[in-house]
């Protein structure tokens, strides 16, 4: 059946053959069956593979036996297999369809994350944004870590001298730049506190498209600074201050890491955490019009719903290459990266945001900047929501090992 639907989507420009004459085809359930387009010859350009498993080549050209080898982890598998379409946010029309289903998966996916007792919440609501708005972080602290500090203390963290003061995290929670709150990840913060030991503040940024760019990350620029100005209060070492965020919560910390360096905060970030960060508006748009990606197969947020959050981040020039964009918005466009903290990235290798986070750690290599980037095979976006299997502990590990270095 499937291969009668392939012939007829290949339409009149392809012939599509599931012969093996004289070793000229490909057909098993692991391989392809192949398609000679008949506008081109030779080596008119390279060969491309369909989703539905068709290798298109020019005419007459050489049949090459290639490997497929995108595929789910078993125990993401097994856990998907339970579960099924469940696993993929069915497509969106609108940010309100958006941000129902977010808030929906993420309180039933991080609903059973059992609580952390020793780890305390107090919220802060007298942030002031660059525009004067108020925002809020929630903290996320052992009551060791409350204390209060002392007079001597808060002396030695004004003088900014080694050693005084706790290290701390500033959390940016995804959703798109459209959806989310600090709410909807809290049992998230809160097993990571406990296991790195590093205290938490998440922030409540607002969301486009009430609040496009620069908003979001200008309010995240305003309570790292509002870290560094109430530290001694706090008992904070300034200069052990990292930041981390998760899909959109990515780039937005990469964002505000961009602001922090160019705006001279002293001491500056001492590292980023990046979880399969949204960092180029244009990839999404390039997967597109690069042909039947067979990543596309693998994806659980569909390529329209992303591209939706770019443009109410962005405006109608999302993804667009020639577009006035602002680069920190979108980190990617930034053209120097040099300077920055020293970098942690991992990303599924399903994820639709693969490739731009591997183009962006690339980058951040050739510019001198310490990094540490991860692929982690057979997984997608939002691969943490099937619980306890071993590349999400992996990946946690990973994370808090370098909370932990704060």
């Amino acid at each position: 059946m499937w291969f009668k639907t392939l012939k007829a989507r290949l339409k009149h420009d392809h012939e599509v053959t599931e012969d093996d004459g004289e070793g000229k085809i490909v057909s098993t359930s692991n391989g392809y069956v192949v398609v000679w387009d008949k506008t081109k010859r030779g080596d008119e350009y390279e060969p491309m593979v369909t989703t539905e498993g068709a290798l298109i080549l020019p005419h007459g050209s050489t049949v090459k036996r290639l490997q497929k080898t995108l595929r789910y982890d078993a125990e993401y598998a097994a856990w998907r297999e339970l579960l099924g379409e469940k696993t993929r946010m069915p497509p969106c029309e609108t940010v309100l369809e958006f941000r129902q289903y977010n808030t929906t998966f993420a309180r039933a996916a991080w609903g059973q994350l059992p609580p952390e007792p020793s780890i305390q919440r107090v919220r802060y609501n007298d942030l002031v944004s660059h525009d004067g708005a108020t925002i809020s972080v929630l903290r996320f602290v052992t009551l060791a870590q409350l204390t209060p500090a002392t007079a001597e203390t808060k002396s030695s963290i004004l003088r900014s001298e080694m050693g005084a003061g706790l290290p701390s995290l500033l959390y940016i929670h995804g959703g798109g730049m459209i959806a989310g709150s600090v709410d909807t990840v809290a049992a998230q913060l809160a097993r990571l506190a406990a296991l790195s030991g590093v205290q938490i503040f998440g922030v409540e940024y607002r969301l486009a498209p009430e609040f496009p760019a620069p908003i979001p990350m200008e309010d995240c620029y305003a309570a790292l600074t509002w870290l560094h100005a109430h530290a001694a209060e706090l008992g904070l070492d300034r200069a052990r201050i990292g930041i981390m965020g998760d899909g959109a919560g990515g780039g937005l910390a990469a964002a505000t890491a961009l602001l922090a360096r160019d705006r001279g905060l002293n001491p500056p970030l001492k590292s980023q955490v990046l979880v399969s960060p949204m960092l180029d508006d244009r990839a999404a748009t390039n997967l597109v019009s690069g042909g039947d990606s067979p990543l596309l197969a693998f994806a659980t947020i569909p390529l329209p719903s992303i591209r939706m959050c770019w443009r109410a981040y962005l405006g109608p020039g999302a993804g667009q290459s020639n577009a006035n964009i602002n680069p920190y918005a979108a980190p990617a466009r930034t053209s120097d990266l040099r300077g920055l903290p020293a970098t942690y990235i991992d990303v599924g290798g399903l994820d639709l945001l693969r490739n731009e986070c591997a183009e962006f750690a690339h980058r951040l290599a050739k510019s001198d900047v310490q990094v540490e980037f991860h692929i982690l095979p057979g997984v997608p976006h939002g691969f943490e929501s099937a619980g306890d299997i071993s590349i999400a502990r992996r990946a946690l590990r990973e994370r808090a090992r370098w909370v932990r270095n704060l």
